[in-house]
């Protein structure tokens, strides 16, 4: 029970960070009540009252310290305050935009998964040196690709060159198709990295060579014996990709002009929606750390030695 115990409080405890620096960057180094007062005006002046009644609406006229302890204490309710600009619940407008950032999101993972694995288990297990260094050298170009450059160019192929998937917008399967490829070439080339370096340091064992020895076959070796051991790096490179997949989809949404979380945030940064975006700073974390949080407690099933490494 202790190492769930940490591991959990771990998380609470980034989480905590995370909300903290946003409300400090985003509330104390900007000025949202100039933004308040820019969208109350509209280029009209602005008595003293009107402020005094937008700081009251929106809880700026209360110390730094109460704003932070209201605002924190709301988050944790689930409460993430209301967009400037919309006047709509920050909750509200995050799950709406949600639906299209997670269908984008997990084509990426899925494909990337069977890529980055695909390609590492192969490389390992050919005996076609040629073949194995082709295979190795590419997770390091698909990595060093800029993802806007990769979804452009994918948009310029298939879209305007051949005619098979369409370049914009959300309308049936084979819109999903281009931006999920884009998130996941990078992401599947950082698992293949991980997952083609600890299936050689698995294939080295001595219980690789003893399995050999006792006549087991070479796809068994391959599958039943290395890999299982050398899975887990490449789960702990899942858990970070899971939260950066979030990231790629600013880029993917607005390359693809695909509506979703990715484009609100664009559109949040642009217009200093302060509450939104913290929000989706806020969101984010939550993705990360319950991901993160997921495959820790999977550490132990895959290895036992986990729970047993962490002092009483």
């Amino acid at each position: 029970m202790i190492y769930p115990a940490r591991r959990l409080g771990f998380a609470v405890l980034v989480l905590w960070a995370a909300y903290t620096v946003s409300f400090a960057v985003l509330f104390l180094l900007s000025d949202p009540v100039a933004t308040l007062v820019a969208r109350a005006s509209d280029g009209a002046s602005v008595t003293p009252a009107d402020l005094a009644a937008l700081k009251a609406r929106y809880g700026f006229d209360q110390p730094l310290v109460v704003q932070y302890l209201e605002r924190l204490g709301a988050a944790v309710r689930g409460d993430l305050g209301t967009s400037f600009v919309s006047g709509q619940p920050v909750g509200a407008t995050i799950a709406d935009a949600l639906p299209p950032t997670l269908q984008i999101a997990t084509a990426g993972l899925v494909l990337a998964v069977v890529f980055g694995a695909g390609v590492a288990l192969v490389a390992t297990y050919t005996r076609h040196r040629w073949l194995a260094q082709t295979l190795m050298g590419l997770p390091s170009l698909a990595v060093s690709l800029p993802v806007f450059w990769v979804g452009l160019m994918l948009v310029q192929l298939f879209s305007f060159q051949l005619g098979w998937l369409p370049a914009v917008g959300a309308r049936g399967p084979e819109a999903l198709i281009l931006p999920a490829v884009t998130l996941a070439l990078p992401t599947g080339a950082l698992i293949a990295q991980v997952l083609v370096k600890s299936m050689s340091t698995a294939l080295a064992e001595p219980y690789v060579t003893t399995a050999r020895a006792k006549g087991v076959g070479p796809v068994a070796v391959h599958l039943r014996h290395a890999l299982g051991n050398a899975a887990i790096p490449a789960l702990t490179v899942l858990g970070y990709v899971a939260g950066n997949l979030l990231a790629g989809t600013v880029v993917v949404e607005t390359v693809f002009t695909r509506p979703g979380l990715g484009r609100i945030t664009v559109e949040a940064v642009a217009d200093q929606d302060v509450p939104l975006v913290q929000g989706v700073v806020l969101f984010a974390a939550v993705v990360f750390v319950v991901v993160n949080l997921v495959v820790d407690l999977i550490y132990p099933l895959l290895d036992p030695r986990v729970t047993q490494a962490v002092p009483a």
